[in-house]
């Protein structure tokens, strides 16, 4: 860590991690490099698409559609009418602009070209400055096991609303994935290395378990903190409060905990979670109370700014 900029490796999935990321990247004094979710990956009228490391791109280029959280603003679908005129399922939503990424990734794919290689090609064509980073070039994908058989997690997220009851989660691939050279040089070269307050079991267990990530989280010299998704039990958006309740977990600031516990150091909780923090610190984690609410950019760097602040004085270093 040199005096004037703290490198951060953020491990993100989904809204929340997007917010994250903007909140650091807001910040002059870090260099941020995120690790994303690939496992939400998949296949749409011919095309891939990677859902949340879109969201993640759109949202550091000052893309992102700010009321949905995911998409691009002034965004039109008629594309998609087009589709569902002809008689294909449209329930997947892809404007018209985010089918001309999803066009470009695909056509690179079939080229031959690294996955990681077109998102980070994608991210600098759209201006952002950090560092998008796949944990995998290989192919993962979330299933989800409902009372009516196993569905892709974007036929139980997006089709099915989170609607049924999530009986069990499995990573298709995860046994063969190998992590990218890019996701471990970032893990290592870290201050800092945070869990975004990401939905733990389907967009941060799928990075975790690939092969070699969390051992390098383990092996690094920087610290692993993480942020809660959950504030008084419940999520500020999507399903990780529902589902954790489902697969038998606790869904509350303790159950991240309990979570992330011998991997992460520190837990950021909401100040409405202060009560939980004996039981947190009791599991061998170090709560951090702080309003980690961010319903706004203002809201995002302040917290970015506050849990780089406390890691300063953690350190020894005066804060910014």
């Amino acid at each position: 860590m040199s005096a004037d900029r703290v490198n951060v490796t953020l491990i993100a999935g989904g809204v929340g991690g997007a917010k994250m990321a903007e909140g650091l990247a807001a910040l002059d004094n870090v260099a941020l490099s995120v690790i994303g979710n690939v496992a939400d990956d998949d296949e749409f009228h011919g095309l891939w698409v990677s859902p949340d490391i879109d969201t993640m791109t759109y949202t550091l280029a000052g893309l992102i559609d700010r009321d949905q959280g995911w998409g691009v603003a002034d965004e039109a679908t008629r594309a998609l009418s087009v589709l569902d005129r002809l008689g294909h399922d449209t329930w997947m939503t892809l404007g018209d602009k985010d089918l001309g990424l999803h066009i470009h990734r695909t056509a690179r794919l079939r080229a031959g070209d690294r996955p990681s290689a077109i998102a980070a090609g994608v991210a600098a064509r759209f201006g952002v400055r950090a560092r998008i980073l796949l944990p995998t070039d290989d192919r993962v994908q979330t299933r989800v096991r409902t009372d009516a058989g196993w569905l892709s997690f974007q036929e139980y997220f997006v089709r099915e609303r989170c609607t049924p009851d999530v009986r069990e989660l499995a990573y298709d691939g995860i046994e063969a994935a190998r992590p990218t050279p890019e996701a471990l040089a970032a893990i290592g070269d870290a201050d800092l290395l945070l869990i975004a307050p990401s939905n733990p079991l389907v967009s941060i267990a799928p990075i975790l378990k690939i092969g070699g990530i969390e051992d390098a989280l383990r092996q690094s010299a920087a610290p692993v903190w993480a942020v809660s998704p959950l504030i008084a039990g419940k999520v500020v958006k999507g399903p990780a409060d529902r589902m954790m309740t489902a697969l038998g977990q606790r869904a509350d600031a303790l159950g991240i905990a309990q979570t992330y516990a011998g991997l992460a150091e520190v837990l950021v909780i909401d100040t409405a979670d202060a009560a939980l923090a004996g039981d947190i610190a009791a599991l061998g984690v170090t709560p951090v109370c702080r309003d980690i609410l961010m319903p706004d950019l203002a809201a995002k760097r302040r917290l970015a700014g506050e849990i780089l602040d406390h890691f300063a004085r953690t350190r020894g270093v005066p804060a910014a």
